[in-house]
This record gives C-alpha cells, sequence and structure tokens, in this order.
C-alpha cells in the first residue's frame, strides 16, 4: 500500500442507470435502480479507484457494506457514486460512500475493504478447492 492512500482522499464516478441496473417488483411502471446495483456499483468504484494506491501483486477485497436505499432513481438517469477514506487501520479501509442521482440523495452508507497480497489469495482459494473437491 502506498504513502498516498490517506484518511479524507476522495473519489467519484457517474453511472448511466440501465436496464441491468434496475429492478421492477411493481412491474415496468414501477421500475427503478436496484439496491444490489448499487452495492455493486460501489464496491466496483472503490476497488477500482483503490488500485492507484496499492503496490503491484496488491488488491483490496471487500468486507462490509452498509447502504441505506434511501431515494428511488428511475431508468435512464445517472447516479454519482462519491466514495471517501474514512480511517485506515493497517491494512483495512474505511470509507463511507454518498450516491446522488440528478434529482436527490439516493443512498449513503459505509464500504471496508481489506489490503491482500495476491498470491497468497490465491494460494487460499485453491486449498479451498482442492479441499471440497475431496469431499
Amino acid at each position: 500500500m502506498k504513502d498516498s492512500l490517506v484518511v479524507g482522499i476522495s473519489t467519484s464516478v457517474k453511472i448511466l442507470v440501465d436496464k441491468d441496473r434496475t429492478i421492477a417488483f411493481m412491474g415496468d411502471e414501477g421500475r427503478v435502480y436496484a439496491t444490489p446495483s448499487m452495492v455493486l456499483d460501489i464496491e466496483y468504484t472503490a476497488r477500482n479507484w483503490l488500485m492507484e494506491y496499492l503496490d503491484e501483486g496488491e488488491d483490496t477485497v471487500g468486507t462490509h457494506v452498509s447502504v441505506d436505499h434511501i431515494g428511488a432513481t428511475v431508468e435512464g438517469d445517472t447516479v454519482e457514486i462519491v466514495i471517501t477514506v474514512k480511517e485506515l487501520n493497517g491494512r483495512t479501509i474505511m470509507m463511507t460512500t454518498r450516491v446522488k442521482d440528478s434529482i436527490e440523495d439516493v443512498g449513503k452508507g459505509n464500504h471496508n475493504r481489506f489490503v491482500v497480497d495476491k498470491s497468497k489469495t490465491f494460494a487460499r482459494i485453491e486449498e479451498k478447492r482442492v479441499k471440497i473437491e475431496a469431499l
């Protein structure tokens, strides 16, 4: 992890809410940005952004997501996801998240990621695969 990863830095991305990001529990008339899509967008935004602060061979994995989905976003609108580092504890990165569409805030919460050594992580995953195959 590089020294440039510090508390207070932030990033934002804008994402078009296309049909694949929506859910229509109430039929097409009620089709809106789905909570699982919001969480996925937050995770990818955070992970992709944090890569510039990592050393070669490192990556991050999500360890916690807590999001309040507080407003509906219609298909075709754009959301802006803002992520800010609020705390660093060793290899744990704690961030706040805010999601806003063109009208209002629609999501807010916290997301934590953990910096991993990819080669060690791949070895642990392979060990688990071997154990599962032996069952």
